[in-house]
């Protein structure tokens, strides 16, 4: 039974945010073959994995996560937080590949 079978289609919808884009993860790809993504707070490694399976119809090797603490900030005299994230370091299997300029 496949992973994204488990879990309803439309939940695995609202689970991958945003890819994160930076220098690091730009790195990360070509080195390891890893796509790193901004996820939802309750995401879990196998919804994770469903998710990026049946978004980019790419088969999931394995998926690390990271829980990124909101930097504090300062308004005026006044001590703020931006929020704390998920972030998902997704690996693919071999000659697999995610192309996000050709996604609409």
């Amino acid at each position: 039974m496949s992973a994204s079978r488990k879990y309803a289609a439309e939940h695995l919808m609202s689970v991958l945010l945003a890819p994160v884009v930076s220098e690091k993860s730009t790195m990360v790809a070509d080195k390891n073959r890893q796509y790193v993504f901004r996820v939802a707070e309750s995401a879990t490694k196998p919804q994770i994995k469903a998710a990026v399976e049946l978004m980019f119809k790419a088969k999931v090797d394995s998926v690390q996560v990271a829980n990124v603490k909101g930097k504090e900030k300062r308004f005026g005299r006044f001590m703020g937080r931006r929020r704390h994230w998920k972030k998902a370091y997704v690996c693919l299997a071999v000659g697999q590949e995610i192309n996000f300029a050709s996604l609409e």
